[in-house]
């Protein structure tokens, strides 16, 4: 047991040596900042542990002073002697310590000049190393420099294209190879500030060009239209060249379009004349335009450009397409529109041509579809207001040239052309009312008498100008009458020019001969039923105008109506159109002058009625007379002594053309018979007007005579014609009416009434009855019954009985009906 323990003893000392080994190893290699842990070890070991490294520490610092002793000793001899050398050395060191501070001395002294040149030297070496990089540094700044100074010249010089092309060399090769340095650095940020600039001088060239170009649109459109316009006119030359005969001379080029020329030194000057008209390059600087499209083009800008453009273009559209207030007055305000319109689309027409997509044919297309809406309805509007046939005409040829003009450029006007047949419905408005007051002033003008022709000449000067032919006219010696007043071969004459007024519209409107006939018929017959038909009402109507003017009148219409056939010849023979044609219009005046005979006819009716309510109105019967005078009443012979005079107005008709006599008689029957029924008429009014209270025998018979007078009147035949006792019979009311008074006949028409064979079969019970009763003694003063009474109470008796029978009859014949 003792011996186990020593063992562990011995064995734990020494392995307490060996790690104690092991540390001193590790504080003699280690660096003096790793000591710690180690020396921390020796405390964390077992425990008094620390006393024993301190021994084993002493005994290690023991071996080595022991080990330094061994080395001095055996060193000490060789460190005196050293020592001793050194000493020796010293005094030779000062020495040499000495020479050499001469000899630095002497060395710094020789060597300033070389070190000043040395110095100079590389002064020089560093100036020439500087030049030489400040040359190569300006070779590659020079060509910038240059470039840029290009920029400036062609910027003030306006020459924005190149400029920004020399931008573009700039950016992209130049300010690259020398970009460190600051001035290449500020140009670099001045060019975008210029081509800023640049857009805004070449937009604002643009919009002096648009300012521009919007005031020399009239001055384009009018070079325009002046160059369509010679067109137009050489154009018809060369048809009526190419009906006169063939062409002499070879083709040749006329502003571009191939045309023939011709023979005649007027066609050449025609064509000098129209060379020397100017072209839109010629009056309007497109440069700005252009300019401005490459330089938004080459910024990569150009739809902006576009939009802009198209939409400033359509801004000046609209304010070319308003018209002027006043413009439908004269011939020049519609001019002065179209030019500008004109103007305004030569202009779109060269961009579109000149240009890559800056104004395409859609565009175009929609501007003129909007401009046409609205120049037809500006021109639909003013020309109404227009009253004045030769301005119409004027726009007409205007609105033709105007829309050949802008055909001639591609654009479709057969709007226009429909828009010219609205136009001509008012030209054909103004005409009527021209012809109208040419129509009136000829009928105040007229004498309303056959026209006296004293010799062959006259004769011959009135029959060019009417178509009048009659065989016994002819045959008689001069001087003679005409039948017609002269307001028929002027009539005549002015629906001639009418005609040819017409036709002037009808011109250059692209359409066939055969429609030019039709719109002349159709106009012409408007002229004759509406106008010429309205004058001759009027005229017929006017209070001035007497039965010899109504019968001169009826006489006028008859020729005008035959004239009528004339005029349709006339009307073919200006528009060239075949007479067989199936389709054309036919002149239907015939019912105008119809028409116009008849109201002339009823209006001798009319007035010759009139006349005689005049006399009758002079009428002054004195209805209480005892008895008649014994003749009859003045005014009566007035009239009938009228009614003598006017019916031979009649018989002075010429009676050697069979339409006339028979025109007149019969007028002048009707006539006759028509005074004959009103004045009948009048005188039995007369008797039955409910202001007359009393009426005397005497009245009676003294009325009596004056139905006499109208009866002679009737038999004596004032007009030939009438059959047997035809005119007779217009009094026959008042004959059996007075009869029945006069005989007092009352048995005989209380018997026989009703019957067919009645002797008083036209007296009616109610007429009857009225002069009855203001017969009767009613006041017992002045009466015709008042002797019966005296003398006969029965005749008294009878007399009321007949009124009792008189008024059943009545009664009989309203409950019949």
């Amino acid at each position: 047991m003792l011996t186990y323990t020593t063992i562990m003893a011995d064995s734990e000392t020494l392995e307490c040596v060996t790690e104690h080994e092991r540390i001193l190893q590790e504080i003699e290699s280690t660096d003096t900042a790793c000591v710690g842990p180690t020396l921390r070890s020796v405390y964390d070991d077992q425990p008094y542990a620390h006393k024993r490294f301190m021994e084993k520490l002493d005994a290690r610092i023991r071996n080595h002073d022991r080990e330094i002793e061994k080395m001095c000793n055996f060193h000490h001899q060789g460190f005196v002697d050293a020592i001793t050398e050194l000493l020796k050395v010293r005094a030779d060191a000062e020495k040499l310590m000495g020479q050499v501070t001469d000899t630095n001395r002497r060395l710094q002294e020789a060597g300033k000049e070389v070190t000043a040149r040395t110095e100079e030297v590389v002064c020089c070496r560093l100036q020439q190393r500087n030049m030489a990089t400040t040359v190569e540094r300006l070779q590659l700044c020079l060509p910038v420099l240059e470039m840029y100074s290009k920029l400036k010249e062609q910027l003030q010089t306006k020459r924005y294209y190149a400029a920004l092309k020399t931008m573009e060399q700039l950016e992209n090769v130049y300010i690259p190879r020398v970009g460190q340095y600051r001035f290449c650095q500020i140009m670099a940020e001045n060019l975008p500030r210029l081509r800023d600039q640049i857009k805004e001088i070449s937009m604002s060239d643009l919009k002096d060009f648009l300012e521009s170009i919007r005031k020399h649109s009239d001055k384009v459109g009018e070079a325009a239209m002046k160059q369509a316009q010679q067109h137009r006119t050489f154009n018809s030359a060369v048809a009526r060249q190419a009906s006169a005969g063939p062409y002499s001379r070879p083709l040749f080029t006329l502003n571009g379009r191939g045309r023939e020329a011709l023979n005649g030194q007027a066609l050449d000057d025609m064509v000098e004349e129209e060379e020397e008209v100017l072209t839109a390059q010629d009056l309007v600087d497109f440069s700005p335009v252009y300019r401005c499209l490459h330089i938004y083009t080459i910024l990569g800008d150009r739809e902006t450009f576009e939009n802009y453009y198209r939409k400033q273009r359509k801004k000046q559209a609209r304010l070319v397409l308003q018209p002027q207030a006043s413009m439908h007055e004269t011939v020049e305000g519609y001019r002065r529109y179209f030019n500008q319109i004109v103007g305004f689309f030569v202009v779109e027409d060269h961009i579109l041509h000149a240009t890559q997509g800056l104004v395409t044919r859609a565009f175009t297309e929609e501007l003129w579809n909007m401009a046409l809406s609205k120049i037809i309805a500006v021109l639909r509007t003013h020309s109404s207001y227009c009253d004045d046939p030769d301005l119409v005409l004027e726009l007409k040829n205007l609105i033709v040239i105007f829309a050949d003009t802008l055909q001639g450029y591609g654009f479709p006007v057969n709007r226009l052309f429909d828009l010219l047949f609205e136009i001509r419905d008012q030209y054909n408005e103004t005409l009527l009312k021209k012809w109208s007051l040419v129509f009136r002033e000829i009928f105040e003008l007229d004498n309303y008498s056959p026209i006296p022709v004293e010799t062959e000449e006259e004769y011959k000067l009135v029959v060019s100008r009417f178509p009048f032919h009659d065989a016994e006219i002819e045959k008689q010696d001069f001087p003679k009458k005409l039948p017609m007043s002269q307001s028929v071969p002027q009539i005549y004459t002015q629906v001639k020019e009418f005609i040819y007024a017409s036709l002037k519209f009808s011109e250059s409107l692209h359409r066939s001969s055969t429609e030019i006939d039709d719109m002349l018929r159709k106009s012409t017959n408007l002229l004759l039923t509406r106008t010429l038909s309205g004058c001759l009402q009027n005229l017929i109507k006017k209070p001035h105008i007497g039965l010899t003017e109504l019968v001169q009148i009826i006489i006028n219409t008859t020729h005008l109506e035959q004239a009528c056939r004339y005029l349709e010849d006339f009307i073919t023979n200006i528009t060239t159109v075949s007479p067989e044609a199936v389709h054309t219009t036919r002149l239907y005046g015939l019912s105008t002058f119809k028409d116009a005979r008849h109201a002339a006819e009823g209006e001798i009716y009319t007035k010759l009625n009139q006349k005689i309510d005049e006399f009758i109105q002079l009428a002054d019967y004195e209805w209480c007379m005892a008895e008649s005078d014994g003749r009859a009443s003045g005014y009566l012979m007035d009239l009938i002594n009228f009614l003598r005079s006017t019916f031979q107005v009649f018989t002075h008709l010429p009676s050697n053309n069979n339409d006339h006599a028979s025109m007149s008689g019969k007028v002048a029957q009707t006539a006759c018979m028509s005074a004959c029924k009103h004045l009948s008429t009048s005188l039995l009014q007369m008797l039955m007007d409910s202001e007359l209270k009393q009426i005397s025998m005497g009245a009676v018979q003294q009325f009596n005579l004056d139905v006499i007078q109208c009866e002679l009147f009737a038999s004596s035949e004032p007009v030939p014609g009438f059959q047997g006792d035809t005119l007779q019979l217009a009094f026959i009311d008042l004959r059996q009416l007075l009869d029945l008074f006069m005989v007092w006949d009352w048995s005989t028409y209380l018997a026989d009434y009703g019957q067919p064979t009645s002797k008083y079969l036209r007296v009616n019970p109610t007429t009857a009855l009225a002069l009855l009763e203001k017969m009767k003694d009613t006041s017992k003063k002045n009466n015709i019954f008042s002797q019966f009474r005296k003398n006969d109470r029965d005749k008294q008796k009878l007399i009321e009985t007949v009124v009792k029978q008189l008024r059943s009859l009545i009664n009989g014949m309203s409950l019949h009906s």
